[in-house]
């Protein structure tokens, strides 16, 4: 496996490093991922972007393509981590998918902490299948942002699930999966991710204090 490519945003010297990963269907650079790295830089967080190989694949030949086997994309999260000079002084988490890998990521290294934007809990439709067994072993704090309205997981759904008290959810009014409230909501898309990434920064600073 080749190298993978960093987009870093921020202070070099900044207290944490925020790893995000993409998730299945967009790129690192997707109006998603830049706002939200662009808005914890302007807060001071050094922010680190990387892609899994079946997307910087895609990059390459414009060719879509479905996300690597979990095997090639915790391999890839080692080897961002490893780039990054170990895991003590990282947060690592990412949208959807690539949270989801940094969350297997965080029960397997000592990582400073967990930080995602809409974790898939569960099949769309079908939360009797949820995909929380590993977060049971979470050993560091943790924090999901997620929409109010997410077919991966709503409030009602994720309340039944024994999470553990180190993973905190805060629900994006009105949100969807990328955070998009109905325009009968009253908010608007900008608005909730601004929101969001205000509570990803309040989490930062309570770490690392």
């Amino acid at each position: 496996m080749s190298e993978p490519a960093l987009l870093t945003d921020g202070p070099a010297d900044a207290p944490l490093t925020v790893v995000l990963a993409h998730g299945a269907g967009a790129p690192m650079d997707s109006p998603f991922m830049e706002h939200v790295a662009h808005g914890l830089a302007g807060l001071g967080w050094r922010v680190v972007r990387f892609e899994f190989p079946y997307m910087a694949r895609r990059r390459e030949d414009g060719r879509k393509r479905g996300p690597d086997t979990q095997g090639k994309l915790l391999e890839t999260w080692r080897a961002v981590v490893e780039i990054l000079g170990g895991p003590q002084r990282l947060v690592v988490g990412g949208k959807s998918m690539g949270g989801r890998m940094a969350s297997l990521i965080a029960v397997e290294m000592p990582v400073a902490g967990l930080l995602v934007f809409g974790y898939p809990f569960h099949p769309p439709g079908k939360p009797e299948r949820p995909r929380i067994e590993h977060l049971a072993e979470l050993p560091c704090p943790g924090l999901v942002l997620q929409g109010e309205r997410d077919p991966f997981g709503r409030p009602e759904e994720v309340s039944g699930y024994h999470l553990p008290g180190a993973l905190r959810v805060i629900w994006v009014p009105d949100g969807d999966h990328s955070f998009v409230p109905r325009k009968r909501s009253g908010r608007i898309e900008s608005e909730n991710l601004e929101w969001a990434v205000e509570s990803a920064d309040d989490f930062l600073r309570h770490l690392s204090v």
